[in-house]
């Protein structure tokens, strides 16, 4: 058991905040830890304070993580909790994913003025609200009318928008609305095959320092298994990408048995073009399942399709 208070390194907003009283909840049931023997840290990252822009022109999704980690690094936490699709594919030095909590629903959610049932059914060129290119780009596949307005900021704000107007629809995770308690009475969850989601959206993922093993044992039993099997596979296909958030990608690996299936595409940021691929492989693989998948993309894609 490390020294207490046990200090839980967290962003500021309301769904990360539920997601680290998740974490502290859990370690307090499997240890018996009194409600002072765990702190939450609260730190602002550069993702939270630009909200204005997407973040591939501010400086990828490492926004969301980069002071986080330097407070781990530092000493200044000793867990780090993260939404792992936020998570870049190679971590910081020094630093390792100790344990990925059992995953929550991985699908979208529509939420729109008109209560639209899919994408297809918004009313032509509605104005969709989103910060996330692969989102538009799957969108503007399906809808090459639809307007794509850049909108970011939490969830209650993006809910917000589609209240007072500012866009007819949004998109948002249906793991983060369940974690919140939310359930737009306007809101639809869209199916995979519509929509595929992020890599690792809807996984909780666990940082300590390398080399910290006691309280790589305080979280390894908050560890789920097949959660972190399917995460791996999606995580090794878009380090084999060399995936940024510069590139709409999309994958989503399923277990059966002994089996895990992999699905995933890959898409010109204004939906022109979406090259998709899938796998099966055995779930001891992981890694190199996603490897694979990724070849098959990059093969179907031709050369220069990720290119800038």
């Amino acid at each position: 058991m490390p020294s207490l208070p046990i200090r839980i390194a967290t962003r500021a907003s309301p769904l990360a905040l539920a997601q680290a009283e998740m974490v502290a909840a859990a370690l307090s049931g499997r240890h018996g830890l009194a409600p002072g023997d765990i702190e939450l840290v609260k730190i602002t990252t550069s993702g939270d304070r630009v909200r204005d822009l997407r973040l591939a022109e501010v400086g990828g999704k490492g926004l969301f993580t980069k002071e986080i980690e330097e407070a781990l690094i530092a000493g200044a936490a000793d867990i780090a909790v993260h939404s792992m699709k936020d998570v870049e594919t190679r971590l910081a030095d020094g630093l390792e994913i100790a344990a990925l909590m059992e995953r929550e629903d991985p699908r979208d959610v529509l939420i729109s003025s008109m209560a639209a049932p899919s994408i297809r059914a918004l009313p032509e060129r509605a104005r969709l609200g989103t910060s996330s290119l692969r989102r538009g780009a799957i969108a503007r596949s399906l809808r090459p009318d639809l307007e794509i307005v850049t909108l970011r900021g939490n969830v209650g704000t993006r809910l917000a928008r589609v209240e007072d107007g500012a866009v007819d629809a949004t998109l948002l995770a249906r793991a983060g609305l369940n974690r919140l308690g939310l359930e737009p009475a306007n809101g639809f969850t869209i199916e995979i095959e519509e929509m595929l989601p992020a890599v690792a959206q809807g996984a909780i993922g666990i940082e300590i320092r390398e080399g910290d093993t006691a309280t790589r044992d305080l979280v390894a039993p908050l560890g789920h298994e097949p959660t972190r099997i399917a995460v791996t596979a999606e995580r090794a296909l878009l380090a084999a990408l060399d995936g940024s958030c510069r590139t709409p990608i999309a994958a989503l690996a399923t277990r059966r048995g002994t089996e895990l299936h992999l699905r995933a595409l890959i898409a010109r940021p204004d939906g022109t073009r979406v090259v998709r691929a899938g796998e099966h492989g055995p779930a001891s693989e992981p890694a190199r399942l996603g490897e694979i998948v990724a070849r098959r993309l990059l093969a179907s894609a031709g050369p220069g399709f990720l290119d800038p």
